[in-house]
């Protein structure tokens, strides 16, 4: 039995993500929210043409296949939903209304495979629909604070603004997933890691171009701040392309929530750079967070092997 690419594929995606954001750290007081997150797709994009080129010369091939409507139009859906989750998640950052909206925004997962299931009609075994449930447990426990209580405040704050922009900034991100795959569905009889990194390109070719026209027109002097740090912005766009590489990848390959409830091992990451990197003590809620998660990866994939 072969072993299934979408894993490594998107653990890999987890751990480029959790680099790209402590990179983009580094440029978040410097430059505007829109000209930080234009970094990632007007550098990334050139990098998403190269691994697309890269695996075409590597498999002997010369020409894309042919590319119908329907991939063009879920490839631009996904590309405008991951930008307005984007700005849902901004916009929850300006609320102080008990629990953060990033919080909320955790929901993605659990929305993603309602998603898959109710869209793409993929269904889950018992086990995975359990998995997924501890770890988003896991998941709540590291990111809301206050033990038992503060996850009664955050189920308490489900119709506070927060968490309506959290909320809806997770339904735009599975929305995205969801987009992804049905534009790789819409290339027909070709490998599907190949299929992977055509959306891949496409999509990140319309977030530069979108994004990219919005900010020279109303932020001209942000764009070219975003030029003159190009050693750092250019990072943020690598790693975002090859993190990207990664989930669109395992996207084409597997069920979509399956690929959403491995993601969640970014908090791993994060926790482990804090850890060892930063030398930051672990409270008792993460590392309940830690076991719940990783015992919920676990079941979910064992489902699927």
């Amino acid at each position: 039995m072969t072993f299934p690419i979408w894993i490594p594929a998107a653990l890999l995606a987890a751990l480029f993500l959790s680099w790209r954001m402590a990179v983009q750290q580094r440029i978040r007081a410097e430059m505007s929210v829109n000209t930080a997150a234009l970094s990632r797709f007007f550098f990334g994009w050139p990098i998403a043409c190269t691994l697309l080129a890269g695996y075409m010369v590597a498999t002997g091939r010369t020409a894309l296949p042919p590319l119908e409507s329907g991939f063009w139009i879920y490839a631009f859906a996904a590309g405008f939903a991951q930008m307005l989750g984007t700005n849902l998640v901004i916009m929850s950052f300006g609320y102080r209304n008990l629990v953060s909206g990033t919080a909320y925004m955790k929901t993605e997962t659990l929305i993603m495979a309602l998603l898959g299931w109710l869209v793409l009609g993929e269904t889950l075994a018992p086990l995975a629909w359990l998995g997924i449930a501890i770890a988003f447990i896991g998941i709540l426990s590291v990111s809301v604070e206050g033990g038992a209580k503060g996850l009664w405040r955050w189920f308490r704050g489900l119709r506070q603004p927060a968490a309506l922009t959290g909320i809806g900034a997770g339904f735009m991100f599975a929305l995205t997933a969801i987009f992804i795959k049905q534009s790789a569905n819409a290339i027909v009889d070709i490998e599907r890691t190949y299929a992977g990194l055509i959306v891949l390109t496409a999509v990140l070719g319309y977030q530069a171009l979108m994004q990219g026209t919005y900010v020279i027109l109303r932020e001209p002097d942000q764009f070219r701040a975003m030029l003159v740090r190009w050693r750092i912005t250019a990072q943020v766009g690598l790693l975002a392309a090859t993190a990207s590489a990664g989930w669109f990848i395992a996207y084409a390959h597997a069920p979509v929530a399956l690929v959403g409830i491995l993601g969640q091992t970014q908090i791993l990451y994060t926790l482990g750079f804090g850890r060892f990197y930063l030398k930051e003590p672990l409270g008792r809620g993460e590392l309940t967070g830690i076991i719940l998660v990783g015992v919920g990866v676990i079941m979910a994939l064992a489902s699927s092997l």
